[in-house]
């Protein structure tokens, strides 16, 4: 009788095991390039969103615009970071291998997640709500502003160079193949912005209303 070590090389196992690990690697890298594609867009949005505040009353409707276009890339980067907490902490082998952020962002992550709620949401209400209700909520849209324009430099600086190094990654012809599911993150990204252009034309024209209140 010929007895077969699991452990040898090719055992069906051992090789069942690779293709489990090395799809596990995949994924995590996958998710890597996921967030730092969604990052790269989200910076130049969130640059052009500064920019209207520079002249916010005769740009306002390109502020409110932007503002609703943020709005799918946004969740999709909540969501990709999301996941790699969640897989990180609940102990998934491939993602306690890469390992955490830095101590200063793990702890940074969620003031600028609930930061960016408070602030997209309080922007959009401020085109909904009545008259009435627009001081105080333009007071909490300004405040959450600077608080999470302080928490984002931080988070930025600390992810710019990941960032510039894996956004390309599955844009360009030599690297998108390393690491499967190109085409889909590609989607994801793409169709996250397209998603945006349906809510920014529907509902710029409201941004009149913010005229009822004096903006400064």
């Amino acid at each position: 009788m010929t007895v077969i070590d699991r452990d040898e090389p090719g055992s069906t196992e051992t090789i069942d095991r690779t293709r489990i690990g090395r799809r596990a690697r995949m994924g995590v890298a996958g998710n890597s390039r996921l967030t730092s594609s969604t990052a790269a867009v989200l910076l130049v949005l969130l640059a052009a969103e500064g920019a209207t505040l520079l002249r916010i009353h005769s740009l306002l409707s390109w502020h409110v615009f932007i503002g609703f276009l943020l709005v799918p890339p946004i969740a999709l980067k909540m969501a990709s970071t999301s996941y790699r907490f969640a897989r990180y902490y609940l102990g998934s082998p491939a993602y306690r291998r890469k390992g955490p952020p830095p101590p200063l962002l793990r702890l940074l992550g969620p003031f600028v997640i609930a930061l960016t709620v408070i602030l997209i949401a309080s922007g959009i209400a401020l085109v909904f709500v009545s008259p009435s209700l627009r001081g105080e909520l333009l007071f909490v849209h300004k405040a959450s502003f600077v608080l999470w324009f302080g928490a984002m430099v931080i988070h930025v600086l600390g992810h710019i160079l990941e960032t510039a190094r894996l956004a390309p990654r599955d844009w360009l012809r030599h690297t998108r193949a390393n690491v499967a599911g190109a085409t889909a993150r590609q989607w994801l990204v793409a169709g996250s912005v397209a998603l945006g252009l349906p809510l920014a034309f529907m509902f710029v024209g409201r941004a009149a209303n913010w005229w009822t209140v004096p903006l400064h």
